[in-house]
């Protein structure tokens, strides 16, 4: 099997050099693991103590930031390197301070993982939620490098659990233990021989939760918003900017203003998005040009700057919900204990299950339920506060996995 594998990981890797030459996300994949060994040769001593988390893109980067921040600060003599997979993880990220060395993971082929370990001596591999690579398991496992997986979540149709996924089972042996999220990934791996892991939870509760703690101040919201009610609507896609732009063009408040942040910002849909808006629109880009507290919509044309928005929201409404795309991050406006509306397929986002089914957040399915539900939220003070407030009680509740799970790596690295 791990034969079969292997070729299929080399076709794989030919194929994307050729769709690369046609797909700017494709050549940034296959681009950016060209340098990948001269990077680490260049970063990396040979005497270096290094600790290695591996992430598939940004959201596993935010679910990761918790621990590779307390590695950073509770072993100052470490270097931190952080991989990735994915190019939109990657481009964001590749410049953070949080980490020494940041850079993708070259393909799961043999000579890579050899190569790579070579390069790097890690004392610890961390790996966040999951991307379990055969070829690097085995060779970490070789190499008895410590390896952990954090905020690990495992469901019954996942091969491991089937008769076929014996050769993937075989990869899980690596793990030194698995901090999964909840009970049932918990009893999904004590059925197949697994019994190091801990239910630990989530670490994105204990990421969103340091928002608070951090200066979310953006003065130029400060003169767009005034003393008017806020609603913030962030990584939106067409699907869901339906509903909100009806909405707008239709509103006669007066004291109300608009924030929406697209998950693209490229200039065309920018443009096509601020087109269909009736009422005033600035953009980001030309705040230094406008008085822009003389406008009611602001759309943000840029990126890196949506978790500090949700900080002036009374309401906000997270994209990716009315689509296919898959729903956002409904946490990070949670945590603000503001009311949160999002589209109609989330099913297998389990925080925003869970956050519907106690009232915190929202479900629409159409024009009209959008517009009634959040005509209700500004029209019932009392209604909007308790919503927010189920928010942030939940992520309380759900926060402190990044302390069990920093308690482990202080026993192994010490």
């Amino acid at each position: 099997m791990l034969f079969l594998y292997n070729i299929l990981v080399y076709i794989t890797g030919f194929f994307l050099k050729i769709a690369a030459l046609f797909n700017d996300k494709l050549k940034l994949f296959v681009e950016g693991r060209k340098i990948v060994f001269d990077v680490l040769t260049k970063n990396i001593r040979a005497d270096d103590k290094v600790i290695w988390f591996h992430i598939a893109s940004l959201g596993e980067f935010e679910q990761g930031l918790p621990l590779i921040e307390q590695a950073k600060k509770g072993f100052p003599d470490h270097k931190i390197l952080v991989t990735f997979f994915s190019p939109s993880g990657y481009e964001v990220k590749k410049n953070t301070p949080v980490a020494h060395v940041v850079c993708y993971l070259p393909l799961d082929t043999a000579s890579n993982a050899t190569r790579f370990l070579e390069a790097v001596r890690p004392r610890l591999a961390i790996f966040v939620k999951y991307e379990f690579w055969p070829n690097y398991l085995s060779a970490l496992k070789r190499k008895s490098i410590p390896t952990l997986l954090v905020s690990g979540i495992f469901r019954e149709n996942q091969a491991f659990f089937h008769w076929y996924g014996s050769f993937m089972r075989k990869s899980l042996q690596t793990f030194n233990h698995f901090f999964v999220q909840n009970e049932s990934s918990k009893l999904l791996l004590e059925h197949i021989g697994f019994g190091n892991t801990t239910v630990s939870g989530d670490t994105r509760f204990d990421r969103v939760e340091e928002i608070l703690h951090r200066d979310n101040t953006l003065k130029f919201l400060e003169g767009f918003v005034g003393d008017n009610l806020c609603f913030v609507a962030g990584s939106t896609w067409p699907e869901d900017e339906k509903l909100i732009v009806d909405y707008i063009n239709k509103d006669i408040k007066k004291n109300i203003k608009y924030i929406i942040a697209p998950h693209t910002v490229q200039p065309s849909s920018i443009q096509k998005l601020r087109e269909n808006i009736h009422k005033k629109t600035v953009l980001y880009s030309e705040k230094e040009e406008k008085n822009i507290s003389d406008y009611d919509v602001f759309i943000v044309d840029t990126i890196g700057i949506l978790t500090k928005i949700y900080s002036y929201a009374t309401i906000a409404y997270v994209g990716g919900g009315m689509g296919s795309t898959g729903l956002h991050n409904t946490l990070e406006p949670a945590v603000f204990g503001i009311p949160v509306i999002i589209g109609k397929n989330y099913k297998g986002f389990v925080e925003a299950e869970q956050l519907v089914a106690l009232g915190g957040i929202l479900s629409v399915s159409t024009k009209g339920e959008f517009s009634s539900t959040l005509n209700h939220l500004l029209e019932n003070q009392s209604d909007l506060y308790d919503a927010g407030q189920k928010n942030k009680a939940f992520i309380n509740k759900n926060k402190g996995a990044k302390i069990q799970i920093g308690y482990y790596i202080r026993k192994l690295l010490e």
